[in-house]
Formats: structure tokens, C-alpha cells, sequence
């Protein structure tokens, strides 16, 4: 299992457990990563028993039943619950995921460890803080960058095949899952961009209506933002929407190679 941001000389200390409820027909333990901010307490994992003859089959509706019906203190981030916000992104015995894609049958036998996603300053519990995060992706300019003056009557359009080359890519959620998979991230977050970032860079490089991909290569030619990967390949195997940051990654380092000469 990765390694976790915790508070400074912290170590994970035994936790609350929570048993079933009376009655309870088919149990299921979930032993969930705890820390608050605003106590001197170490960081400790609360062990929950959840009966899921009256839960819902994945693992965020496991959470929301132990927020809702056990323990309120619990925190987390949750949205759409359709795997297209990325809110819910955490770790779940020992893979970065979306919880809310995540069936809970289909989780390791025994009890589900849920911690959240690894190497990132916690907020609380199961909240990262990804302040620096978005400003990498702003960095990057996600946006279309042209020179020539907009149609006046039509949208900027594109070719099939134009179109096609953004599959793959366009898909991204920004959940972060890959970047925090990623080793070279872990050691190297200040400069590197990450995988998630760098698929979202070469999404705006590749579209055929960007007129700025001489300037978006020039920002990307840099030891650390893009040199730092090493093509290990936990983001691809990782990634909760079958995404390959690894090969957007060497689409860039082979487009600034052909330019060179």
C-alpha cells in the first residue's frame, strides 16, 4: 500500500470500532483512515461494522451509510455519484479510485481499508487537500488559445479524424487518482507536473483549433514538469476511467524531440 501525508511525527494509532446494529443479517468491516485538524490527536483508524442487507452496493454508499446512520464525524467529499466529478477519489485497500464506481463485493475479502489518496496533505479524514493540484492544471492553460479573430456566425470546427485524436484525452475528471499513484509526483510534486496534468497539457496540444502549441511545447520543455516521468505506469493501471496519462506523456516528449530536429 502507498504511503500517506500525515501531520509531522505522527504515527497511525488503533481507533473507535463501531459494531452492527442489532439484528444486522450480512456484515461487512470497513476500517477507515481518521484525523482531525483541530485536536492534538494522531492520526488513527476507526474500524465499522456495516450491514449491508440495508446498504447500497458500492463503497460510497457504504460511507454515507456510516456519515448518516453511525458516525457523523466522518468526512469526506462526494458529489455526482456517477463517476464523472471526481469528488469521492481515495484510496480503497490500497488502489486509488473513484468510491463511487467501487462495488463493494468486488473489493478484497476481509475488511476494506479506506484511507485517503496517498502523499497529499490531508484536510480531514478522507479530504486532500488539492490546492496545489489545480494551480499545476491552471499552469497549463486548459483552455483554447487562438490568434485568428472567432467566426462570426459559427463555432471553430474541426475535422472528424481532428476530433477523434482528443479521445482518450478529454475524458480526464481531474480526480487526481493517477498523479497520486505516481511516484516521481510523490518525490517530486513541487516541479513535476504529474500524469493528470500532463494528459490535460497534451489535450489542448493536439486540438486542431489551439493556435498556441509552439508556446504550450516551449512551457513544457523543462527537466522537472515533464522529464520527471519515468514511464512506471502506475497512473495507467490506476486510472478509475481506463484512461493512459503514461502515453499522453510520451506523445509530448516525442513531439518536442521531433521539433528539436
Amino acid at each position: 500500500m502507498a504511503e500517506f501525508s500525515l501531520p509531522r511525527n505522527s504515527r497511525i494509532q488503533p481507533g473507535k470500532h463501531f459494531p452492527a446494529s442489532e439484528g444486522a443479517k450480512r456484515t461487512r468491516t470497513f476500517r477507515i483512515y481518521r484525523w482531525d485538524p483541530d485536536t492534538s490527536d494522531n492520526p488513527r483508524m476507526d474500524t465499522y461494522e456495516v450491514d449491508l442487507a440495508t446498504c447500497g452496493p458500492m463503497v460510497l454508499d457504504a460511507l454515507l451509510k456510516i456519515k448518516n446512520e453511525i458516525d457523523a464525524t466522518l468526512t469526506l467529499r462526494r458529489s455526482c455519484r456517477e463517476g464523472i466529478c471526481g469528488s469521492c477519489a481515495m484510496n480503497i485497500d490500497g488502489t486509488n479510485t473513484l468510491a463511487c464506481i467501487t462495488a463493494i463485493d468486488d473489493c478484497k475479502a476481509g475488511d476494506v481499508s479506506i484511507h485517503p489518496l496517498p502523499h497529499m496533505p490531508v484536510v480531514k479524514d478522507l479530504v486532500p487537500d488539492l490546492t496545489h493540484f489545480y494551480a499545476q492544471h491552471a499552469s497549463i492553460k486548459p483552455w483554447l488559445q487562438t490568434k485568428s479573430p472567432a467566426p462570426p456566425d459559427r463555432e471553430r470546427l474541426q475535422s472528424r479524424e481532428d476530433r477523434a485524436r482528443l479521445d482518450g484525452l478529454y475524458e480526464c475528471i481531474l480526480c487526481a487518482c493517477c498523479s497520486t499513484a505516481c511516484p516521481s509526483y510523490w518525490w517530486n510534486a513541487d516541479r513535476y507536473l504529474g500524469p493528470a496534468i500532463l494528459l490535460q497539457a497534451y489535450r489542448w496540444i493536439v486540438d486542431s483549433r489551439d493556435e498556441a502549441t509552439g508556446e504550450r511545447l516551449d512551457e513544457l520543455e523543462d527537466p522537472f514538469k515533464l522529464y520527471r516521468c519515468h514511464t512506471i505506469m502506475n497512473c495507467t493501471r490506476t486510472c478509475p476511467k481506463g484512461l493512459n496519462p503514461a502515453k499522453a506523456i510520451a506523445n509530448i516528449k516525442k513531439l518536442l524531440v521531433e521539433r528539436r530536429g
